[in-house]
C-alpha cells in the first residue's frame, strides 16, 4: 500500500498537489463555519438521572434560556436608577421575553453596598434559533446602553457566543505565535527555507482537517468549544512530528542516490510505514474515549482521531508528491566521520545502559513524586471564573462575586418529585437546606430548588445533591442541575475510565507487537508512558487546582481541574508518547535486523533517531504554549498538560528511561512466543531493508 502511494505521488505529483489544494480551500472555506456551532455544554450524558429530570421539566414546564446583566455604579442615583427602569420596560417589551423583574423591587437583586444592580432577564420558551439570538443581541444591547461606570452582559446562550469567540481568537493567536517560531526552529535544523516550509505545509493542512472534520461532526453532534483548541494544536503538532520525521529520512536517502523519485519511495518505504504506525497508534489512544457515553467526550475522540487520520495521510500522499516535485533543491544530508552522527545521545544510550539499575533507581521515583497530586485530583463543570479577566462574562463574575453575597447567581439544585412521591420525601429534602424554593408543575408534579452557597459546582453543591439522593429512599424523585450533571460526570469516569484504559492499551499493545514483534517492549513501553503521563499530570493538578505559581500562568488556583482536561490529557499525551516510542523502536529495529548485536542497537537507534525525537518534542512543546496564552483555563491546563507529558517523555523517559530498561531486559526484549512470532512473521511490519551506506559517509541529521 506506501509503495503504491509513493509511487502514485512520484508519478502524478501535481494532481495530488492540487486535489490537497482544494481539501485546503474545502477546510478553510466550509471547515471555518464550526466557530458559530459551538456548545458550551459538556456535562451532558444520555441516560443519566440529571439529563432525564431536564428532559422531563422540558416536557411539563418548558422555560426559555435567561441571560443576566451587571450595572456597576451608585444604585441609588436618581439618573442611574431612571436608566435602568428605562431598560428595563424596554427589554420587557422586545418580543420572545417572558420576564425581567424590577431589580429595586425584588429583594437580592440590588447589592447590599449598593455600589451594583442585576438585570435578569428570562426569554420565553420554544423560540427557534434564530428568534432566540435575535431576542438575547437585542436584549444585551439594550442593557449595555445604561450609562454607568460598567456595564457587563452573559450568561445563558450569551456565554456561549462568549466563550466561542473566545476559542477562535485564542486559535487565531497562537497560530500567529507557533508557526513563525516553528519555522525558525525548522530553518535551524534543515538549513533551508524550501525543507523547513514543507513540515508546515503538511501542519496547514492538518489545521484544515480539524477545521473539516469538526464541522461534518457538528452536523450530527454537539461540537465543544474546547474542540477548536485541541484539534488544533494537536493537527499542527502531530503534522510538524510527521514531516520532520519524513523530510529528515529524504535527506538520508537522497545521500545515497541522485534519483529524487527513488529517493522519495525509499523514505515512504521506511519512514512512511513509522508514520502510519503512529497514526493508528495515536488514533487508538483517542478510542478510549468512545467507550465513554458522555457526547462530549465521544465527539472530541472521533473529532481529534479524524485530525490524526488528515495528518497521516498529508505525510504519505502530499509531502512525497511536494518531495518529488521540489525535493530537487532540497541538501542531502551532511557526511560526517564515523562516530560524529548522534554523539550526544549515544553517549546518553551508553551511559543509561551501563548505569540501568541506577537509572531506573534515580527517575522512577522522581516521576512518582511528581504524579504525586494526580490522588487528589478533583473536577468541575467551571464558570466564568475560568475565562481570562478581560472577557465580559468573567468581568460580570467579578463583579456580582464583589458586590453580592455568596451563592448569587448560583444555579440551584433541582428537584423533581412525580406524580406518586410521598409528601414526606419534600419535608425531608427541604430540611436539607433552608433556601428552598418550591412549585407546582401541570400534572401534579413538585420541584423544589434547593439553593446552596459557593459555587455551582463545589463541594458543597454535589454533596447536597448526594444527600438528597440519599434520603428520597425509592421513591420517584429526580435531582438535576449543574451539581447533579457533575456527580453524573464524575460517576461516569470512575465507571468507564477502566474499560477506556483496557481498550486503548490493549489495542496499542496489538499495534505495538505487531511493529516490533516483542511482547516484552510494548508492556515496558506502556509502563514507561504511564510514568511520563502521570508526571504531566500530576504537576497540573499541583499549579491549577492547589495553586502553585498559575499566577505566572494567567490563572489562579480553582480549586480543581476542568472536567474537560484530565481525560484529553491522557488520551492525547499518551498518543503522543507512542510517537517518539516509534521513531525510537523503527531504528532500533533496522540497526538490529542489519548486526543482530540487540546492545548496539539500542545505541545506534537513538544515535539515529535522537534528533528528530528531540526536535519533534521542542516543536511540538512551542505548539502547545502557544495555545497557553490566551488565559482561558481549561486550555491553559491541557495545553500544560501537553507540554510536559512531550518534554518529559521525549527527554527523560526516551533518552534516558528507554535505554536502561532495554539494557536489563537484554536479547529478552525481543522475545515472543513461537506461535506469536510465526504470527508476526506472516502478518506483522516489515520494513525494506535500508540501503547499506558508505563507511564514513553516516548523517548527522538523527
Amino acid at each position: 500500500m506506501l509503495t503504491t502511494l509513493a509511487r502514485a505521488a512520484t508519478r502524478r505529483p501535481l494532481t495530488v498537489i492540487a486535489l490537497w489544494v482544494l481539501f485546503l480551500l474545502l477546510g478553510f472555506g466550509l471547515g471555518t463555519g464550526v466557530f458559530g456551532r459551538l456548545s458550551d455544554n459538556v456535562a451532558d450524558i444520555p441516560g443519566t438521572e440529571s439529563e432525564a429530570a431536564a428532559r422531563y421539566l422540558d416536557r411539563a414546564d418548558p422555560a426559555g434560556e435567561s441571560i443576566t446583566g451587571v450595572v456597576e455604579g451608585t444604585a441609588s442615583d436618581p439618573a442611574l436608577r431612571e436608566q435602568i427602569e428605562r431598560a428595563v420596560a424596554d427589554v420587557r417589551s422586545l418580543d420572545g421575553v417572558a420576564a425581567v423583574p424590577d431589580p429595586y423591587a425584588t429583594r437580592g437583586l440590588t447589592a447590599k453596598d449598593g455600589r451594583a444592580v442585576i438585570i435578569p432577564v428570562t426569554l420565553e420558551g420554544g423560540l427557534d434559533d434564530t428568534a432566540e439570538e435575535d431576542t438575547v443581541d437585542a436584549a444585551a444591547e439594550r442593557i449595555r446602553q445604561i450609562d454607568a461606570p460598567e456595564v457587563h452582559v452573559s450568561g445563558g446562550p450569551l456565554l456561549g457566543t462568549q466563550i466561542g469567540e473566545r476559542a477562535q481568537e485564542d486559535v487565531k493567536n497562537a497560530e500567529l505565535i507557533s508557526l513563525p517560531v516553528v519555522l525558525a526552529l525548522l530553518l535551524v535544523v534543515f538549513g533551508g527555507l524550501r525543507a523547513a516550509a514543507l513540515p508546515l505545509v503538511i501542519a496547514v493542512s492538518g489545521i484544515a482537517g480539524a477545521f473539516l472534520a469538526l464541522f461534518l461532526f457538528s452536523e450530527v453532534t454537539d461540537i465543544s468549544v474546547y474542540a477548536i483548541q485541541v484539534t488544533t494544536m494537536l493537527g499542527l503538532g502531530l503534522a510538524v512530528d510527521y514531516a520532520l520525521l519524513m523530510v529528515v529520512r529524504f535527506r538520508e536517502e537522497r545521500r545515497n542516490t541522485d534519483d529524487v523519485a527513488r529517493a522519495v519511495e525509499r523514505t515512504v518505504a521506511a519512514a512512511g510505514r513509522t508514520v502510519l504506525f503512529s497514526g493508528l497508534t495515536v488514533a487508538v489512544s483517542l478510542t478510549g474515549l468512545l467507550v465513554f457515553p458522555s457526547v462530549f467526550l465521544r465527539s472530541m475522540g472521533l473529532a481529534v482521531a479524524a485530525v490524526v487520520v488528515v495528518d497521516m495521510l498529508a505525510a504519505l500522499t502530499l509531502l512525497p508528491a511536494l518531495l518529488a516535485r521540489f525535493g530537487g533543491s532540497i541538501a542531502p544530508a551532511k557526511v560526517r566521520p564515523e562516530g560524529e552522527e548522534g554523539r550526544v545521545f549515544a553517549r546518553l544510550a551508553r551511559f543509561s545502559a551501563r548505569r540501568r539499575v541506577a537509572v531506573v533507581a534515580g527517575v522512577v521515583p522522581v516521576l512518582l513524586v511528581l504524579a504525586l497530586p494526580v490522588t487528589g485530583m478533583t473536577i468541575n463543570l467551571g464558570d466564568a471564573e475560568q475565562l481570562p479577566a478581560g472577557t465580559e462574562a468573567r468581568q460580570l463574575y467579578d463583579t456580582v462575586d464583589e458586590h453580592f453575597p455568596p451563592g448569587t447567581g448560583v444555579s440551584p439544585i433541582t428537584v423533581v418529585l412525580k406524580p406518586g412521591a410521598d409528601a414526606a420525601t419534600a419535608d425531608r429534602i427541604r430540611a436539607l437546606s433552608p433556601a428552598t424554593e418550591s412549585h407546582e408543575l401541570p400534572g401534579g408534579a413538585t420541584v423544589l430548588r434547593v439553593r446552596v452557597p459557593g459555587s455551582v459546582d463545589g463541594p458543597e453543591a454535589t454533596a447536597l445533591v448526594e444527600r438528597i439522593r440519599d434520603v428520597r429512599g425509592g421513591e420517584p424523585v429526580e435531582v438535576t442541575g449543574p451539581a447533579a450533571r457533575l456527580v453524573d460526570f464524575r460517576e461516569m469516569l470512575s465507571d468507564r475510565a477502566p474499560w477506556a484504559a483496557v481498550t486503548v492499551l490493549a489495542g496499542i499493545f496489538a499495534l505495538l507487537f505487531a511493529f516490533t514483534g516483542s511482547l516484552l517492549i510494548p508492556l515496558r513501553t506502556i509502563l514507561t508512558t504511564l510514568l511520563s503521563l502521570g508526571a504531566a499530570l500530576g504537576v497540573v493538578v499541583w499549579v491549577f487546582q492547589d495553586g502553585h505559581l498559575a499566577g505566572l500562568l494567567g490563572s489562579e488556583g480553582l480549586g480543581a481541574l476542568s472536567l474537560t482536561a484530565p481525560p484529553l490529557i491522557v488520551a492525547i499525551a499518551f498518543g503522543l508518547a507512542m510517537d517518539y516510542e516509534l521513531f525510537i523502536l523503527a531504528r532500533m529495529r533496522e540497526a538490529r535486523q542489519l548486526t543482530g548485536d540487540d546492545r548496539e542497537a539500542v545505541v545506534t537507534g537513538l544515535r539515529r533517531s535522537g534528533r528528530v525525537v528531540t526536535c519533534a518534542a521542542l516543536l511540538l512543546a512551542v505548539v502547545f504554549g502557544a495555545f497557553m496564552t490566551g488565559g482561558f483555563a481549561p486550555i491553559l491546563q491541557i495545553g500544560l498538560g501537553l507540554t510536559l507529558a512531550v518534554l518529559i517523555d521525549a527527554t527523560v523517559v526516551r533518552m534516558l528511561l528507554v535505554p536502561a530498561t532495554m539494557a536489563l531486559l537484554g536479547r529478552r526484549a525481543w522475545w515472543a512466543p513461537k506461535p506469536l512470532r510465526r504470527a508476526h512473521d506472516r502478518f506483522g511490519l516489515h520494513e525494506e531493508a535500508p540501503a547499506p551506506v558508505p563507511t564514513g559517509a553516516r548523517s548527522s541529521s538523527r
